[in-house]
């Protein structure tokens, strides 16, 4: 009938959609922000062509040529860095800079942090994989987790892990957990496996999941125990 022809056009069309647009989010969010550091050098050099081409700084002074020209700069000062820290040269100067900021306290401390994160995302740590699955928010319920360092509880002597659970579908937000060792599931999953599947929401997944380790059992016994009433 043309009314329920309608509906399943209609929803169709809404789940073909999807996809797209959550694509255009993610590309729109990533590449506006790389836009956004370039966007500096770009104003800077439309004031600089105005003294001497005011018609040239009149035609980039347009909002998505902007955005293009910046976006280009960024990437070529990216790849340019990438390029240089590769060399003998770049990494004393990294190492120099890496120097200067670890004596401003704040910025050494998000600077810092921030590079130790994606150093330790780039290794598997020892003795265990680097994508789990936690109990989170509770137990039952599961998300994807990247473990980021493995402590020693004091007292118990217990291991916890610190696991980093990013949000979908943009993965720069999430949370910080400290889970006991034994209570994360392991996979097999890569870092991109597990990315592909935070972003696109789940859809990106293979077909079946790791079990969750088996808790040890309390002993019952002592529970059992009922204190005796004395007259």
């Amino acid at each position: 009938m043309p009314p329920l022809r309608i509906k399943r056009y209609l929803i169709t069309g809404l789940l073909t959609f999807i996809p797209l647009w959550v694509t255009w989010l993610v590309f729109k969010f990533v590449l506006g922000m790389l836009a956004g550091i370039g966007a500096p050098l770009v104003s800077a050099l439309t004031s600089a062509l105005s003294l001497v081409a005011p018609r040239a700084a009149t035609a980039l002074n347009n909002g998505w040529l902007t955005s293009i020209v910046a976006l280009l700069i960024t990437l070529a000062a990216l790849y340019s860095i990438g390029w240089l820290t590769n060399r003998v040269i770049g990494q004393r100067l990294l190492h120099a800079f890496d120097g200067v900021l670890a004596r401003i306290p704040v910025v050494q401390t998000i600077y810092g942090g921030t590079k130790k994160l994606m150093a330790v995302l780039q290794q598997k740590p020892s003795g265990m994989q680097r994508v789990v699955l936690v109990d989170f928010p509770r137990r039952g319920m599961k998300v994807v987790g990247f473990v980021t360092r493995v402590m020693v509880e004091e007292g118990s002597g217990q291991e916890m892990a610190a696991v980093y659970i990013p949000t979908t579908p943009n993965p720069t937000g999430g949370y910080l957990e400290i889970v006991p060792v034994n209570e994360l599931t392991p996979t097999d999953w890569t870092m991109d496996q597990a990315m592909a599947f935070i972003i696109s929401g789940g859809a990106v997944a293979p077909d079946t999941l790791p079990s969750a380790p088996a808790l040890p059992r309390q002993s019952s016994s002592a529970a059992d125990e009922q204190p005796e009433d004395h007259a």
